[in-house]
């Protein structure tokens, strides 16, 4: 079959209707979600069912044409954007199945949004703990995907650790049935943490079999100010030790980035009287519903206070005060647009490593461009930073981001010097393929790019994404 012959096949496949070629239509499955790289496709098409994508696969397989899954279309590393071919959206696969209560697990659809999979799993009384700042529209085959971390992983761990199964088209259109809701299976290699992470290069995720946790029923949560990030970390390892796996959720925020947010969000103000360098938002949860966690919680903040570790706390007295502590977390990306451009690294280094490395790559990048404003915040309980630069005021968002590369290279020496990793939650994609040579081992690239051929001969599945495989390679240059 030709490619000329592949959009009948296409329509016959999904029907007329979930076939789009035109260029309104076709110009949301393009483009990366800051639109800082644009694709090109034949088509999309949103299959109803694992074995419509199967048929779908096949097809251009026989057509000679690559293709590229998609889910909310929410990645950060331009993973999702076409190179010709054409996109497989599963927005339309998005059924939920009923909690198993006893094996506390769930099974869904790659489509299913996130947001929908938490109000289902919290419906039956249970938690399914991922939770992302896009989860109104971040599908659950996208987190699969990306191995998505989020806010809980301290606690809960990232979406690796929620997988109990999955059903996966392979890139030749077989259906591997690997959707078991086993606790322990050894009987062979666990294959499902082949797909997990992969970016949609190994296979496309249709359905998965999720982990469930009780639901917490009682919370504490605290905005806490300090003189630094070295102080942050102290006190998180304080809070650990004492708390235990009460400790859900500890997020670090930069002074700037908390300007940010209280200078473009209504209403958001600063929890704190007085400014402070630091910031972290801390959140301890139990299934117990009469578990006094503000009393835990203050038996951790007043010896900090009295170390040195803090300089100031408060207890959210209200489940509206702890919403509004969270949305100064939450809001930060979204409210950084508003600061023009900004260069973003979502690296992670070892947790005893975050505040040297916090100082010292801040340092760097203000060496190299003086007036250029850090905003690094994240996950410091696992070691996740997301390190973004916004531009200096009054620069050309273009000229700011032509730098991209120079400060990868400034930002990913500070990781590797402590033994860290470039990737850490968003994944490698379009963005960080090229870089990834000059910090992964070779021996492990050369196992990735094993993989990829093994189950992908003919590179048809998202080419050129994570590692560079061939000779048409889709290209990125930032501000561009």
């Amino acid at each position: 079959m030709s490619a000329a012959e592949l959009l009948p096949q296409l329509v016959a496949i999904v029907g007329e209707a979930h076939v789009h070629v035109a260029a309104d239509d076709l110009a949301p499955y393009l483009a990366e979600t800051r639109r800082l790289a644009t694709g090109t496709a034949i088509a999309a098409v949103t299959p109803a069912s694992t074995a419509e994508v199967s048929a779908v696969v096949k097809a251009c397989n026989a057509a000679g044409v690559s293709f590229v899954a998609q889910g909310g279309n929410t990645g950060l590393v331009g993973g999702g954007v076409p190179h010709g071919g054409v996109v497989i959206a599963l927005k339309r696969m998005k059924a939920i199945q009923p909690v198993d209560a006893v094996n506390a697990a769930i099974t869904v659809e790659a489509g299913a949004v996130l947001a929908d999979v938490q109000a289902a799993a919290r419906a039956a009384g249970f938690l399914y703990p991922l939770s992302l700042a896009s989860e109104g529209s971040c599908t659950i085959g996208g987190n699969i995907a990306a191995n998505a971390g989020g806010t809980a992983v301290l606690r809960y761990g990232n979406t690796r650790d929620l997988v109990l199964g999955l059903e996966v088209v392979l890139p030749d259109g077989a259906i591997w049935n690997g959707l078991s809701a086993l606790r322990k299976d050894n009987a062979g290699y666990d294959l499902k943490h082949l797909f997990i992470g992969s970016e949609g290069t190994l296979g496309i995720v249709t359905r998965a079999v999720l982990k469930l946790f009780p639901l917490p029923k009682a919370r504490a949560t605290a905005f806490v100010g300090a003189a630094g990030p070295t102080e942050i970390v102290a006190f998180f390892a304080r809070l650990r030790q004492r708390a235990c796996d009460r400790l859900t959720t500890l997020e670090i925020i930069p002074r700037f980035g908390l300007e940010i947010v209280t200078r473009h969000a209504p209403g958001a103000r600063d929890p704190l009287a007085t400014p402070h360098a630091s910031y972290a938002l801390v959140e301890l949860t139990s299934p117990e519903p009469n578990a006094d966690l503000e009393s835990l919680m203050m038996e951790v903040l007043e010896p900090a206070l009295e170390a040195g570790e803090i300089e100031d706390a408060t207890l959210a007295a209200s489940d509206a005060q702890a919403a509004a502590f969270w949305h100064l977390r939450e809001g930060l990306s979204e409210y950084q647009k508003h600061e023009g451009a900004s260069i973003k690294h979502d690296v992670s280094v070892p947790i005893s490593r975050v505040a040297d490395f916090l100082i010292e790559a801040s340092a760097a990048c203000e060496a190299a461009m003086p007036a250029l404003r850090v905003c690094a915040f994240g996950h410091i309980g696992d070691g996740n930073i997301h390190f973004n630069l916004s531009q200096p005021v009054g620069m050309e968002p273009k000229a700011f981001l032509a730098e991209w590369h120079r400060f990868n290279r400034i930002v990913h020496d500070e990781v590797a010097k402590r033994g860290g990793s470039i990737a850490a939650e968003h994944g490698v994609g379009l963005f960080k393929r090229d870089e990834l040579p000059h910090y992964k081992d070779p021996v492990a690239l050369k196992l990735m790019e094993t993989l990829k051929r093994a189950l992908d001969p003919e590179n048809r599945l998202n080419p050129g994404k994570v590692i560079a495989i061939g000779d048409d390679l889709p290209e990125f240059t930032p501000g561009g």
